[in-house]
């Protein structure tokens, strides 16, 4: 035993002495710092906004808070679809042709949980009142870090009783 931590010791030693014998690399910029609180506002703007373009109708402004991937997933009412384009076409196909029927959406978040510096879970309610859709539940969002802002790559939301 004693060896084994003389020898990491004699190791140690000669990485440290190699590591400062070469000429010193060039400081490596820092990256960017994320802020948890700021994340967590960012985070809770991409809910209100779809609340906000559900609300006044607007779809596509609803679904701009999703990632526009296949890799998407979204489940409800006991399904699973996969990809932006399935989830988009479903709500076209229930609420397309009056969006007044779309009712109003209130979202609740009760908790955003980053997950690193590019990913967040978020679980909150949802109620949908004035229309013939109406109903209230649960959802749990996968958010991810892209180019465009936080995006939700993962929705699972249940109904309550």
């Amino acid at each position: 035993m004693k060896l084994a931590l003389a020898m990491v010791a004699v190791w140690g030693a000669a990485c440290a002495g190699a590591a400062s014998a070469g000429p010193a690399d060039p400081p490596r910029p820092a990256a960017p710092a994320t802020r948890p609180d700021d994340d967590r506002a960012a985070i809770a703007g991409v809910l209100r906004h779809q609340a906000e373009a559900w609300n006044r109708g607007d779809l596509a402004g609803y679904m701009d808070g999703y990632a526009r991937t296949p890799d998407l997933v979204f489940t409800s009412g006991g399904n699973i679809r996969h990809g932006w384009q399935d989830a988009f076409d479903h709500y076209q196909a229930r609420y397309a042709t009056d969006p007044k029927a779309m009712g109003s959406l209130a979202l609740v978040v009760e908790s955003i949980g980053l997950i690193g510096d590019a990913a967040a879970v978020v679980l909150g309610r949802w109620d949908l009142t004035h229309t013939e859709h109406a109903g209230h539940g649960v959802f749990t969002l996968v958010l991810e870090r892209r180019p465009e802002g936080w995006r939700i790559i993962h929705d699972h939301t249940s109904s309550g009783p």
